[in-house]
């Protein structure tokens, strides 16, 4: 119990917890239960404050039946959850967990069912933080799955539906597939990898940023950042999107969700003249089948809270490949829907190339960005200027190819042949981009999107 209560401490606001149900225990009695039976039935819960902003929280107790779910180990989160969607504020659970209580059957069973029925009540209500630092197996690994964010601890922790040795062909020895590496560059399941005070600095800085529930107006955080801060060198600097927009954030702060996996899009919270502000960047210039999934539910996620969403757009097709052909339209799909489907104020900024439908699914203006913004470099179009000549003009000698792919790339692929057909609201400078982002975020507070009514979509 002693390091389930400090992972709370270290976490929470100094004398800011108060526990809920530390006199709850086990309700069984087979298999020899009654003689194991100690107050808080394994898990500890109840709420405090972090830096002021009020939070649910749950830490699970492996000294006390390997911290195993049972009966009221789960009625106790689900309690919890509910006094979390009642009074609007986030649930970080603090996992380190041996799974169901087998001893209680099917008790445990039903009562880790309803476990995820909260979580599936407080989805796109409530912001859902899971940190696991000891093992989140079996059925628990789909609770850490439905939350929005998920940290993991380097050494110890483990995260597994099932067991690398049960594995057909497989052995620990040869591929850990619990391990904090594999679940977050591989899996794509964890947010960020570090060590306990490094994960729970970082959800202390989340919970920050976070709006506490999808009522609450637009996360707000006081700033001395200068918001028509000019920002040099972006240009170089796009190449890399983390660095790119750790120059345009207000201090600098840039919090990226599953960094480990899919690299070549990033996704990320930042924060601009106070807003908290969620962006879609690619890093490559073609989209991939995890990088496109990747995006889609960080979309989805920003939409449910109504933060606003930027994407910088720097992309010239899909990725060619048999593997990638398998699953890259339904995937792509997905993304051009999440932002399609968005109603929350969504901003374009196209810093580079923005070609054909793989630009189309990166938050373009014919599926409902607000405002689109382009640097007077970027260059916008079907295609290639010179693989359009290619097409238009087949059979025909190198130097008329040549001559048509420029008149091709004026006319059709120029960022002023976009602003002249209204696809580009404002071009603009590099370095002023701070600004005119923070500009649009103001301008679009107050946005409303009325739709067709509908039960909701199917993509």
């Amino acid at each position: 119990m002693v390091k389930a209560k400090s992972r709370i401490e270290g976490l929470l606001d100094a004398k800011s917890f108060v526990e809920i149900g530390a006199k709850v225990t086990a309700r069984s009695t087979d298999f020899n239960m009654a003689s194991k039976k100690e107050a808080s039935d394994g898990v500890i819960t109840g709420y405090g404050l972090i830096n002021g902003y009020p939070v649910f929280v749950y830490s699970q107790d492996s000294s006390v039946l390997g911290g195993s779910i049972g009966e009221m180990h789960a009625s106790k989160i689900v309690k919890l959850y509910e006094m979390a969607i009642k009074t609007g504020a986030p649930v970080i659970g603090l996992i380190d967990c041996a799974g169901m209580r087998l001893e209680e059957g099917t008790d445990a069973l039903n009562s880790f069912g309803k476990i995820y029925m909260a979580q599936c009540n407080a989805s796109g209500v409530i912001p859902q933080i899971t940190a696991i630092f000891g093992n989140c197996g079996g059925g628990m690994a789909l609770a850490a799955a439905m939350s929005d964010f998920t940290f993991m601890e380097e050494g110890n922790a483990r995260l597994f539906v099932n067991t690398p040795n049960a594995l057909d062909g497989n052995h620990v020895s040869e591929c850990d597939t619990s391990s904090a590496s594999f679940q977050s560059a591989e899996a794509g399941n964890v947010d960020m990898v570090g060590s306990e005070d490094e994960i729970i600095a970082a959800i202390r800085n989340l919970v920050s940023v976070l709006p506490a529930n999808n009522e609450d107006d637009m996360s707000y955080m006081e700033t001395d950042d200068d918001a028509n801060r000019l920002c040099s060198d972006l240009e170089v600097l796009a190449a890399d999107p983390i660095q790119f927009l750790s120059e345009i954030a207000d201090d600098n702060y840039v919090f990226e969700a599953k960094s480990e996996y899919a690299k070549d899009m990033v996704t990320a919270l930042i924060g601009l003249n106070g807003t908290t502000v969620g962006v879609v960047a690619n890093r490559n210039s073609v989209l991939t089948v995890k990088g496109v999934e990747k995006a889609a539910e960080f979309v989805n996620f920003c939409d449910a809270f109504s933060i606003p969403i930027v994407s910088v757009v720097n992309v010239k097709g899909f990725e060619a490949n048999i593997c990638t052909e398998k699953n890259i339209a339904r995937a792509a799909a997905k993304l051009l829907y999440a932002f399609a489907n968005a109603t929350a104020p969504k901003i374009s900024l196209l810093t580079g190339e923005a070609m054909g439908s793989a630009y189309l699914v990166m938050n373009s203006r014919p599926i409902g960005a607000d405002i689109v913004y382009a640097w007077d470099t970027a260059r916008i179009g079907m295609m290639d200027a010179k693989s359009a000549a290619k097409i238009m003009y087949a059979g025909e000698d190198a130097n008329i190819i040549k001559e048509q792919a420029a008149k091709y790339d004026a006319l059709q692929n120029s960022v002023e042949s976009a602003a002249a057909r209204g696809f580009v609201d404002t071009v603009i400078e590099p370095a002023e981009t701070r600004k005119y982002l923070i500009g649009a975020i103001e301008l679009l507070f107050s946005k409303r999107d009325h739709r067709p009514e509908k039960k909701h979509g199917t993509v």
